[in-house]
């Protein structure tokens, strides 16, 4: 991966110094290379679902209540927040607060976990691999969390104290959750409970990103993360639990996400769909900014083994439903150039 700049400051860094907002963080519109105003003033998705996960446990057939919401879910808004899912709000509230204790550690420390040019582990900015490229009004740490021997325990924070060990457990408890979303997705269209799982393989991975979105004087004009969908199979996220922020596009329209403090945010990625030969959709979402107040933000993208080789599954394509993906391996390999020219691999990916 080679990088038009290593150079580019921390967020972080470009606000306590005070320095000018540089041209590469202002909204272009559509690709145009226009510049235009963020529309903010969009309506709360009020609708979205709320999923229970100790009913999906107990569901046994496509038709019972819990699945039934859940594969509405999945094809209209294609993400729903899950609740009763086994994690003690009092830890979601301990992943925050050491989440927040790194972001405001000292420039040296943060420097200590710094992300090299030529990968994308670690603390800073994201790549920059086009000339060009809208900037982020993000900084973030992110870390490979499994397979464990895929750690580069490098970049993992050993201040605050408490830090790795948090995360390990984080991860240990999303991994279940992780498999019993992933099952239930499956018996919601009539499948076998292992359909998708069987094709995220025998080495699937979880990496955590931890977004920090400083206070923004140009909300209007400057995007936390622009628009895309999501590459990998699904993602659960941890939003702030004060601060809005993330969106996303449905019936031509932006909406926002509303929080519940407790409850975490399950959006589905490229290779879901392609597994689910279209019927479940990857979520079209952004983040925008604001212009007082922080916020943070834990995202666990789960993703397929890269080595395992992904498609429809074939109990979703007849005649009806004709195959519309190829089979593809390591999609999430390319997918990072694509997102930074605001375009998507999946379109490539299509039959």
């Amino acid at each position: 991966m080679t990088e038009f700049s290593s150079t580019t400051k921390p967020v972080q860094e470009l606000v306590e110094d005070g320095d000018e907002l540089p041209q590469s963080y202002i909204w272009r519109s559509d690709n145009t290379g226009d510049y235009g105003a963020i529309d903010s003033s969009v309506p709360l998705a009020t609708e979205i679902p709320v999923v229970d996960v100790s009913l999906l446990v107990s569901s046994s057939s496509a038709m019972d209540p819990e699945l039934l919401k859940l594969r509405s879910a999945l094809t209209s808004w294609r993400c729903f927040q899950v609740v009763n899912h086994g994690i003690e709000s009092s830890f979601l509230d301990q992943v925050r607060k050491l989440s927040r204790e790194f972001f405001h550690l000292s420039k040296g420390e943060k420097q200590k976990y710094a992300r090299p040019s030529d990968s994308i582990e670690g603390y800073g900015k994201d790549s920059i691999l086009h000339e060009n490229q809208l900037l982020d009004w993000v900084d973030r740490l992110y870390l490979t969390v499994h397979p464990q021997d895929q750690q580069e325990l490098k970049y993992w924070p050993e201040n605050p104290i408490s830090f790795r060990d948090m995360l390990n457990e984080y991860t240990a408890k999303l991994r279940q959750i992780k498999e019993q979303l992933l099952k239930s997705m499956a018996m919601s269209l009539s499948l076998p409970e292992d359909s998708f799982l069987k094709q995220f393989g025998e080495r699937p991975t979880m990496a955590a990103r931890f977004n920090y979105y400083p206070p923004c004087a140009r909300p209007d004009t400057v995007i936390g993360i622009k628009p895309h969908t999501d590459g990998l199979g699904i993602t659960i996220l941890l939003q702030d639990e004060q601060v809005e922020g993330l969106q996303l596009h449905k019936d031509n329209q932006w909406f926002r996400v509303p929080i519940m403090p407790h409850a975490l945010v399950v959006n589905i990625g490229d290779q879901l769909e392609i597994m689910s030969n279209g019927i479940f959709k990857s979520l079209l979402h952004r983040v925008l900014t604001n212009s007082t107040r922080e916020r943070n933000a834990l995202v666990m993208f789960c993703a397929p083994d890269p080595a395992q080789e992904i498609g429809p599954v074939e109990e979703l394509v007849d005649e009806k439903r004709p195959r519309a993906f190829k089979n593809i391996k390591n999609y999430s390999e390319s997918y990072f150039y694509y997102y930074q020219q605001g375009k998507s691999l999946l379109d490539a990916a299509r039959v």
